[in-house]
């Protein structure tokens, strides 16, 4: 795992200022703190920050270059079947024991074609010297970032957006596409980032610059993949590519651990993990929140002494999530809206004082259904199909359900269900899924439907919608929650959910298999059965969910109102002040829950305030 950078000129005009490009290094040092290591020429210069996991030796530090000096490599992540893949180049002289060196060997026998037999998460930069060519390339699902700019002549690219705009002065004009799409989404998706001139590289894809200009060559597309399957076997076949996932990723040379809630995802995880390794080897660790509604921590202690594990837990109270709040918005800059990111961090900075790799459960409810919106489809038609006056009835007895503090409040499911029942399914999972805020009170335009959810090449609904979150939510909010929350403390994040091999099987079944009347995730929880006491395989849902909206009513309340100030929201121009203080009175008041809507315009003054975009 790495931080790397890099500035390369095409046209082999010498750099200007080749010490810029340097200091973005030390900058990303908090994602490699174990070693660095930069190659030069005149006109292109590769650097990395390791965090030492396979091979410990400086002699696996990066940069990586083939012993000819033709093609330079720095690699961010874990390539798992690296071994399989060394043993198909046996006349080549590798310089150490590292998973990444691999691809060097890959790309001189099928240039990028290669990416496509890699499996791991990664995101990457070779430099090929002879043909002049730079490809930036990320794994199929998107777990590892990597954003490039392109000025004067020049390709720049960083793992990170800060080192791209502080170190080589790039314009910090705001993308008023990418601004929109929060707003509404609570996320920006790829390959738009919030600064105009900084753009992701794809996931399952490469972007390919040359002397004669750039193109981007896709090696993955789900959507190519036809959910049709129902395997006699299903449940068994899933144990044991499941299980093959996990084994892969426990390969480290550092101590490993898992991040538990409690629930069946990363459940599964830890029990394939304690298979391969034994108890005495594995830590699992999970968040202890002092508000009793959203504290899980007694099931992860009960799947800790099911299996044996050595158990840590951290706690998470007010004062905790305020120090995660301050650092997450003033060290990433990237607005990061989904609540999750503070428990994360403060569940990452205790793993690391044991461990330097960590297992999840990331990508399970996506690729196995497990959201209970994928319900919500199924139900919609019948509701939307009841005569108007019981319909109606039926709306307003769910609006008048008193707002609870519980994690998943039953009168919030039922209210956003009864709110988009009767749109088509792309809206109603958007008026589900998106932050709540009204399009009339914004002050920018939004985004059409198609550029936020473009139509999923599905049959059904509900094939449709899950594909829609893997290749959007999990890859645009989820993963990039895990990574940076993770990475600040140099810990890596793994998902076995995402290995390649799981992921087609996920996306050839039938999601009939998957989700069936009131029950998600069918196939998984028969899967884990022998693995799992029942009562963590019936378990309703309920994800790390953070009590945003009582902290709203007590300690974030003052920074609330400073943030969302009337004559700060007049000045800016992106949102009406009196419909954020009508928001804000009633949930402070406690007349409605406005949560989600109040978290994403923090989110975004905090953002604003910290990294000053130019309008």
């Amino acid at each position: 795992m790495c931080g790397i950078y890099g500035l390369v000129a095409p046209s082999r005009v010498p750099l200007a200022r080749p010490d810029l490009v340097l200091g973005m290094g030390p900058r990303l040092r908090h994602r490699g703190p174990d070693g660095s290591g930069a190659l030069r020429r005149p006109h292109v210069i590769f650097g990395a920050e390791r965090l030492r996991v396979v091979d410990l030796e400086a002699r696996a530090d990066q940069p990586f270059e083939d012993p000819a000096g033709r093609v330079w490599l720095v690699c961010n992540g874990e390539i798992y079947n690296s071994a399989e893949l060394r043993r198909r180049c046996p006349g080549y002289a590798f310089r150490s024991r590292s998973d990444v060196e691999v691809i060097l060997p890959l790309y001189l026998e099928r240039g990028v074609e290669g990416l496509a037999q890699l499996a791991g998460m990664f995101a990457l930069a070779l430099w090929d010297e002879t043909t002049q060519t730079l490809v930036l390339a990320r794994d199929r699902a998107g777990e590892k970032p990597l954003f490039y700019a392109a000025a004067d002549g020049t390709v720049a690219f960083a793992s990170e957006v800060h080192p791209l705009v502080e170190c080589l002065g790039l314009p910090r004009t705001l993308d008023q596409d990418a601004l929109s799409a929060f707003c509404t989404l609570g996320y920006v998706p790829q390959p738009r980032t919030m600064f105009l001139g900084v753009r992701v590289v794809p996931a399952g894809s490469a972007v390919i610059v040359q002397p004669e200009g750039c193109r981007t060559f896709t090696y993955w597309d789900p959507a190519q993949i036809e959910p049709v399957d129902r395997p006699p076997h299903a449940e068994d076949e899933l144990r044991e590519v499941l299980r093959g996932a996990v084994r892969r990723q426990l390969a480290a040379d550092v101590p490993i651990g898992v991040f538990t809630s409690g629930g069946v995802d990363s459940s599964l995880v830890a029990a394939l993990a304690v298979e391969a390794l034994g108890p005495d080897r594995m830590l699992t660790f999970t968040a202890r929140f002092t508000a009793p509604t959203y504290d899980e921590s007694s099931h992860a202690h009960a799947l800790s002494r099911h299996l044996g594990t050595r158990h840590a837990d951290v706690v998470v109270d007010e004062p905790a999530l305020a120090l995660a709040l301050d650092t997450i918005t003033s060290r990433i800059a990237e607005p990061i809206a989904d609540p999750a990111v503070l428990p994360t961090w403060l569940l990452a900075r205790r793993a690391r004082e044991q461990v330097t790799v960590v297992l999840g459960g990331e990508g399970a409810d996506e690729l196995f259904g497990g959201y209970p919106t994928y319900v919500g489809h199924a139900l919609s038609p019948g509701f939307a199909n009841l005569p108007s006056p019981l319909r109606w009835g039926l709306t307003r007895a769910i609006h008048a359900l008193p707002d609870s503090t519980a994690k998943v409040p039953l009168s919030a499911l039922l209210g956003r269900f009864a709110k988009g029942a009767h749109l088509p399914w792309r809206e109603r999972h958007l008026a589900w899924f998106g932050t709540g805020l009204d399009p009339a009170a914004l002050g920018i335009a939004m985004p059409a439907l198609d550029q936020l959810y473009p139509v999923p090449k599905r049959n059904s609904v509900l094939a449709a919608a899950m594909l829609l979150d893997y290749t959007s939510y999990l890859r645009d909010q989820l993963l990039v929650k895990l990574d940076r929350a993770t990475m600040l403390v140099a810990l890596e994040a793994r998902s076995p959910y995402l290995d390649p091999d799981l992921t087609q099987f996920a996306l050839r079944l039938d999601p009939a298999l998957k989700v069936r009347g009131l029950t998600t995730k069918l196939l998984l929880k028969r899967a884990a059965r022998g693995l799992l006491p029942g009562r963590i395989i019936r378990r309703r849902k309920r994800g790390m969910s953070v009590p945003i909206a009582s902290w709203l009513r007590r300690g974030l309340l003052p920074e609330a109102q400073r943030l969302l100030a009337p004559e700060r929201l007049r000045r800016q121009g992106l949102v009406s002040d009196v419909y954020v203080g009508k928001l804000l009175a009633e949930h402070a008041g406690g007349r409605a829950n406005h949560a989600r809507a109040l978290w994403t315009l923090i989110i975004l003054q905090r953002w604003l305030e910290r990294w000053a975009p130019e309008a």
